[in-house]
């Protein structure tokens, strides 16, 4: 198929909802729907800089600090692979080709490169999703080393990771929060970060909508994301389809709140209203 009219978005749903789905692979993607002229060579060229900056990493280092330090040492230091607080206000900060780009994005883009590279360099690395800040481990937990590659990969002390936590949420660090994060976490993370940054402006409701898209696509979303497109398509000026979008939602509400539902009903028919 020409690169030109692949479709991006069923490659996404057949890779989220594959036995193993790869989390690089779907920000690749989902960096594809955002960018159509990214095109299947600035997807191949993404993995080939990954597996450039992988062959970069010192050979044959063993022990979780000696990785953690190795890949900060390369992306954070030698690479400049790092955020600041003006990288959320930039919609290239969620897409992991501008990422690898710029060198510039929000934590869990960057933690995304940080894991992959060293992944394929044969370190023991995943995801960590804190509250409210993405970070990456190494190795297992009796001698666990985290990163902070939004920080240019600063190694982080128990301390450290309690203060994030805190800072975010209040509470406690619970051990729960240090574990390993899935594929499909992270995506979904990715895609909420989207759509928050899409909330703020209004004028681009057309991320909002395939942002929207992408996540109904995974295996498990909130029924609510299928209200939030409804009613995208009726604020882009598609009123029949959002009005109808609109009804089947209100099929499903139905069952457990009717007063609801007949609110989202009048909703539809003031959407098919806008054609007269």
């Amino acid at each position: 198929m020409d690169p030109d009219v692949t479709d991006w978005r069923q490659e996404f749903a057949e890779e989220a909802r594959s036995e193993r789905p790869d989390v690089v692979t779907l920000c690749l993607l989902l960096g594809a729907v955002a960018d159509p002229a990214l095109g299947r060579r600035g997807i191949d060229a993404a993995h080939i800089e990954l597996d450039r900056l992988a062959g970069l990493l010192p050979f044959g280092l063993t022990g979780s600090r000696s990785w953690a330090l190795a890949t900060a040492e390369l992306l954070g230091a030698a690479c400049g692979f790092r955020g600041s607080p003006a990288d959320y206000q930039r919609l290239e900060s969620s897409l992991l080709p501008e990422v690898l780009r710029r060198r510039r994005g929000l934590p869990i883009l960057l933690s995304v490169v940080w894991i992959e590279v060293a992944r394929r360099a044969g370190a023991p690395v995943y995801g960590v999703a804190l509250p409210g800040h993405f970070v990456v481990g190494f190795g297992p937990r009796r001698d666990r080393v985290l990163a902070d590659p939004f920080d240019g990969g600063r190694l982080l002390t128990g301390a450290d990771a309690e203060l994030l936590v805190a800072g975010a949420t209040g509470a406690p660090l619970e051990e729960s929060m240090l574990s390993p994060a899935a594929p499909l976490d992270i995506v979904v993370r990715v895609l909420n970060n989207i759509r928050a940054w899409a909330a703020a402006r209004p004028e681009r409701s057309d991320v909002a909508l395939w942002a929207v898209e992408l996540s109904l696509l995974l295996p498990s979303h909130p029924a609510r994301l299928r209200f939030e497109r409804a009613q995208l398509l009726v604020q882009r000026g598609d009123f029949l389809v959002g009005a109808a979008e609109l009804d089947r939602y209100a099929d499903v509400v139905e069952a457990v709140d009717p007063a609801t539902a007949e609110s989202i009903r009048r909703r539809a028919r003031a959407a098919r209203a806008m054609l007269n």
